[in-house]
């Protein structure tokens, strides 16, 4: 498990301007998760430094491991119920166990516009909620200024000669980048 951090660079690791942008915008941290499981306890350990009114927006292909994240998050924050993808829901909310705040998780991959994101009234529960969204690049940024953008990637297929059946097998890369205010000077797990 490593990680780096890269200050002013956006989450999909290419170049940044170098600089945090006026709205705040912290460093990059680049965790590499060896598995699944490694990507859980990451999750867990990002739930560390979330409270209510945080938005995660998660971006990946299919199979990254986005849902195994939000899993993670929703250990770390200690709500009820199993977290799995709301694929065909759209979004469910995971109360709280506890005092903490509920994980509100929501799967945009089916939603084509604003209006079907406005829909789902999620700036209803954004302050007292923890709102992850998945599939949320180019979408769910207009629910809050502050936010934390998580990109988590995985090798994909293979070069010739190389067992393709375990070409998908490998570690996730998770970036994560605060956007705004709130995340400026916030410590993020490595």
């Amino acid at each position: 498990m490593t990680a780096q951090r890269t200050e002013g660079a956006p989450a999909d690791g290419t170049e940044g301007s170098g600089t945090d942008d006026a709205a705040g915008a912290g460093a990059v941290v680049v965790h590499v998760a060896a598995d699944a499981d490694a990507t859980r306890a990451y999750g867990r350990a990002l739930a560390g430094v979330l409270r209510a009114g945080d938005l995660v927006v998660l971006t990946g292909p299919l199979g990254a491991g986005k849902t195994t994240f939000t899993q993670g998050l929703g250990e770390g924050l200690g709500v009820r119920g199993q977290v799995a993808s709301p694929t065909f829901i759209i979004a469910r909310v995971h109360p709280p166990l506890g005092a903490g705040p509920a994980l509100v998780h929501v799967d945009a991959y089916r939603l084509g516009s604003l209006e079907e994101l406005d829909a789902l009234d999620l700036d209803e529960s954004l302050e007292d909620s923890v709102t992850v969204v998945e599939w949320g690049e180019g979408l769910a940024e207009v629910l809050s200024e502050d936010r934390l953008e998580v990109t988590i990637t995985r090798p994909v297929g293979g070069a010739a000669g190389d067992d393709l059946e375990h070409a998908d097998v490998g570690p996730r890369h998770v970036s994560v980048r605060g956007v705004g205010p709130r995340w400026a000077g916030v410590a993020l797990p490595g």
